[in-house]
């Protein structure tokens, strides 16, 4: 199957959004570092705006990503995923999909840590799954504070505050599913009652299928 240049073009909005919500900015901070209007931002995330090669290469720059990344063109006849590690804050994400506008993979490795930083939540729209492979992993959850070891799942709307670390400062590794605009995972730990309507699923996933 091929794609035609209005599917590639129709995947750069949530492309872009996905980039500034996983580095942490606004679309004011984003604004200042390329000196492309907000509301020109705005209307390209959503899909308003065309993207052109001016308007991407500045945005490719502040990303600090290569243009095709950017545009997510398609590789052709090559079913492999060729995603490019981004490493901040001592954590190194790997992108496991090329998918965008709907369910993506990442892998996160949270290197070893000897900081005593209280967390710095944030929230985004989105809804997100979590899967720890090894280490412990500590999820800050709105008012929930939680420690997951390797085998255990949690998701939740990232619209609550959140924040991921290495709960003893050792290295943790896990694997996270996110869809944007509310989409979700349709995997779960274990049914949810009424009385946990309101708060992070988490649960137990080893040896599920």
């Amino acid at each position: 199957m091929t794609t035609s240049n209005d599917d590639v073009l129709r995947g750069v909005g949530p492309r872009l959004r996905a980039l500034r919500q996983d580095g942490g900015l606004t679309l004011a901070a984003l604004s200042e570092r390329t000196g492309i209007s907000v509301s020109t931002l705005s209307r390209l995330e959503s899909g308003g705006r065309k993207p052109t090669l001016e308007l991407l290469l500045p945005l490719a720059a502040a990303h600090r990503v290569p243009l095709d990344e950017l545009v997510g063109a398609p590789q052709t006849d090559d079913p492999r995923v060729h995603g490019r590690p981004v490493t901040r804050g001592g954590q190194t994400i790997v992108p496991l999909s090329n998918n965008p506008g709907g369910l993506q993979a990442f892998k996160h490795l949270i290197a070893a840590s000897t900081s005593d930083a209280e967390p710095a939540l944030r929230t985004h729209e989105g809804y997100e799954w979590l899967y720890v492979l090894s280490g412990r992993l500590r999820v800050v959850l709105g008012e929930h504070d939680l420690v997951l070891k390797a085998g255990e799942a949690a998701e939740f709307d990232t619209r609550t505050p959140h924040w991921f670390g290495s709960a003893d400062r050792r290295p943790t590794e896990f694997l996270s599913l996110f869809g944007p605009q509310g989409e979700r995972a349709h995997v779960r730990a274990r049914p949810r009652s009424a009385a946990q309507t309101a708060t992070p699923e988490v649960g137990d996933r080893s040896g599920s299928a």
